[in-house]
């Protein structure tokens, strides 16, 4: 059972599987331990993820584990048709394809939600959001889930504040294994492998202007100063502003920072970002893009609204002429820019994460009924697994407190 684009692809969505795959050694290693013992047997997974390569090796990973997956795409503009028809070829239910409408994106969403999941895997949240609006007979169900995303996160504890969630999620954003490298190390070269793709243009010499000063904007602006170009970070945290200033980099309200800027980066989470006001401060030719989760960081209603001609420049690019004639890029439609125009995260960082979603997912399974309703932290064991096999894979070695050590630094009488 499966809605995708076209069936025939799967060649092509197999070699890119199994090109991950070589390189994603923790996942592959969590399959060749629990293949045989299948810990996620009889368990329906609904899985919402960017459904690139590196996802589908998780679902074939989960697959393997036992688990019966329903597979989604987080976002219309990331499904890649191929991947999608080599996971169907594969024995696995998937609801995705490329360019979906909004209906069509809604409509994969409640196809993989009417599988009566146990667990629920997702990035940014519609998932959970769904089930619990329109699907709350098939709550009981539901063991638990884990959110993949910072944006996730924010709402899924909004959720539980107001009293709504009605089951565990693990945050698997906030594990150090996942924050500290993927949107650190992953977000801030995939967002400039998907903006250097795109434009063609160098990056050196030019101003860049950063939204956000989290992890990803961390990363962001880390890469754009190794081309050699300068940062402008946005912020309204003071302590990640100072952080930002220490780092090196200029600090200024957003206002500000678009009549200086030659590509805008937003990842905050948060709507309206850039609007009018900055728009009519920009330079011609200047380049915008979002790798914040959803498409209302940029403020394309208003943008749309104040041109007077939009047309596409190129491929993933659309320009937005100013009434003086100026002319605003936009890539990717305001949507991720790392994946709606480009592979997203490396697939060494996403080993990482999806190591983390895979044994979360255990954890969950084993601890039925054991773990209280709302959003939980990934158990520390987890994130030390994960950095204990990522070292060996790499062939580094750490030290060992002896016993004499562990005594002493956790006592107080010393």
């Amino acid at each position: 059972m499966s809605k995708i684009r076209n069936a025939d692809l799967y060649e092509s969505g197999e070699r890119k599987i199994e090109w991950v795959r070589q390189n994603m050694p923790i996942l592959r290693n969590i399959q060749e331990e629990y293949s045989d013992s299948k810990p996620l047997k009889n368990i329906r997974i609904a899985l919402s993820i960017h459904l690139e390569a590196k996802t589908a090796y998780l679902c074939k990973v989960l697959s393997s584990l036992g688990a019966q997956m329903y597979v989604t795409g987080s976002n219309p503009l990331s499904t890649q048709d191929d991947v999608a028809a080599a996971l169907v070829k594969a024995g696995l239910n998937v609801f995705a394809w490329y360019g979906a409408t909004k209906e069509e994106y809604f409509d994969h969403l409640r196809c993989v939600i009417s599988s009566q999941p146990n667990v629920i895997i997702d990035d940014g949240g519609d998932l959970v959001n769904l089930i619990h609006n329109e699907y709350p007979e098939l709550i009981e169900n539901v063991l638990g889930g884990c959110e993949e995303t910072t944006t996730g996160i924010i709402r899924l504890v909004s959720m539980h504040r107001e009293g709504k969630l009605r089951f565990p999620m693990i945050a698997v954003n906030n594990a150090d294994c996942k924050h500290l490298f993927d949107n650190r190390y992953g977000t801030g070269q995939s967002v400039w492998d998907g903006i250097n793709r795109t434009t063609n243009l160098i990056v050196a010499g030019k101003t860049v202007v950063v939204a956000g000063y989290g992890w990803c904007g961390k990363g962001v602006s880390m890469r754009a100063k190794g081309f050699g170009a300068k940062v402008i970070v946005t912020e309204i945290d003071p302590v990640k502003a100072m952080e930002a200033v220490m780092d090196g980099f200029e600090v200024m309200p957003m206002t500000e920072a678009a009549k200086r800027g030659d590509f805008f980066v937003t990842v905050t989470g948060c709507k309206d970002v850039i609007t009018k006001e900055s728009f009519k401060n920009m330079k011609n030719g200047a380049v915008l893009c979002n790798a914040g989760h959803f498409n209302v960081e940029i403020n394309l209603p208003e943008l749309e609204e104040m041109s007077v001609r939009t047309f596409e420049q190129r491929n993933n690019i659309m320009g937005y002429e100013m009434p003086d004639g100026r002319i605003i890029n936009v890539l990717a439609e305001g949507r991720l820019v790392n994946l709606a125009a480009g592979d997203g995260h490396p697939a060494e960082i996403m080993d990482m994460s999806f190591a983390i979603q895979a044994l979360s997912a255990k954890y969950l399974v084993e601890h039925r009924g054991e773990i209280e309703t709302g959003v939980i932290d990934v158990p520390k064991e987890i994130d030390r697994e994960v950095a204990l096999r990522k070292l060996g894979f790499w062939g580094t070695k750490i030290d060992v407190l002896s016993p004499e050590q562990e005594k002493y630094v956790n006592s107080w009488n010393v």
